[in-house]
């Protein structure tokens, strides 16, 4: 016998083979029964799609892009593109199960080109206010989803990463030691640095202070956040705490702070918001946040699909960020 074929498989099943088609692609609704049907009885004829065939059909690419514009200085590093790659992994695997490829862009360099890229769309992960990233696939029409909100531009569809939350946990966390709490983010745009310095702001206003809060061009990478908090060290001595969101930045401040023989955490106490691998072995360990970003990353891959037309699966529940304490903010933790 030859070759099985759609045909084949659409008389087996009793049905067409235009629903085959669909029941494979995913581009129209099938029932999940009459899906499991199918996919049970090619297993037993032998029956495998042709999905060169599918995307000549189609025009479409079959697979996806997860770009990020955040710059190698923050990204690389001991934890080898850490929120990235976390994301990337499990994006992969909610991509592959729903019959669809996961192209990861790493951070792109100056000279880096995106023309080459065939993607169905694209999945940014927290573009920056202007980001040239995010021109580059809306003026090619390429669908295009963002996780974590894209300042200034709510005409994109996004997976929140509930910086808000995130941003009170970590200032609870702070502020709840007592002292002067101070504050270091990215000179970039970005939701999550909006979102928490309004939080900062807020807090401090509360408490009739004035914000100890400075920016660092993410360009310069742990190297550059160790001389600017040393410069805010040294202004502002009495500072007892300082929360740090981009964990590069962290690790650079706990380097400024050993220049200047103040001890992490009794003289100064450290967190850091993405709980990836630069927290986990920094010396103390760095109290950060757990983000749920498997959950993040499935419903984003989902939220694209769905824009493209090809699942109808319900997206993930993404539960509330979580506070690790470590070493670095708690005195009486032991380091692992």
């Amino acid at each position: 016998m030859g070759k099985p074929t759609i045909a084949d498989l659409a008389k087996a099943a009793g049905v067409s083979v235009t629903t085959v088609s669909h029941a494979f692609s995913g581009r129209r609704y099938v029932e999940p029964e009459t899906r499991k049907r199918i996919e049970a009885l090619a297993h037993e004829i032998g029956y495998r799609p042709n999905h060169r065939a599918q995307r000549l059909r189609t025009g479409r690419a079959g697979s996806i892009a997860l770009v990020s514009s955040m710059p190698f200085a923050v990204a690389a590093g001991p934890s080898r593109l850490g929120f990235l790659m976390e994301i990337a992994a499990a994006a992969a695997v909610t991509a592959f199960s729903r019959g669809i490829s996961l192209c990861l862009v790493p951070p792109l360099g100056p000279r880096d080109s995106l023309e080459a890229l065939e993607v169905d769309g694209t999945i940014v992960v927290e573009p920056e206010r202007d980001d040239p990233v995010l021109d580059f696939f809306s003026d090619r029409g390429v669908n295009v989803v963002c996780i974590g909100r894209a300042p200034g531009r709510d005409d994109l569809p996004f997976v929140d990463l509930q910086s808000g939350a995130t941003a009170h946990l970590l200032l609870d966390h702070l502020f709840s030691g007592g002292g002067r709490v101070g504050l270091i983010t990215g000179l970039q745009r970005r939701n999550s640095y909006i979102e928490m310095e309004a939080a900062y702001a807020e807090r401090m206003a509360q408490a009739g202070s004035s914000p100890l809060a400075i920016r660092v061009d993410e360009r310069g990478g742990e190297q550059a956040a160790a001389e600017a908090a040393e410069r805010l060290l040294r202004a502002e001595p009495t500072i007892s705490a300082l929360c740090v969101p981009v964990d590069a930045f962290a690790t650079g401040v706990l380097s400024a702070a050993r220049t200047m023989g103040r001890r992490v955490p009794e003289d100064l106490r450290l967190a850091t918001r993405y709980d990836g691998m630069r927290a986990k072995l920094a010396t103390p360990p760095l109290t950060a946040v757990d983000l749920h970003l498997d959950h993040v990353a499935a419903a984003a891959v989902d939220l694209l699909l769905a824009r493209l037309g090809q699942t109808s699966a319900e997206p993930a529940v993404i539960s509330p960020p979580s506070l690790v304490l470590r070493p670095s903010s708690v005195m009486s933790l032991e380091t692992d």
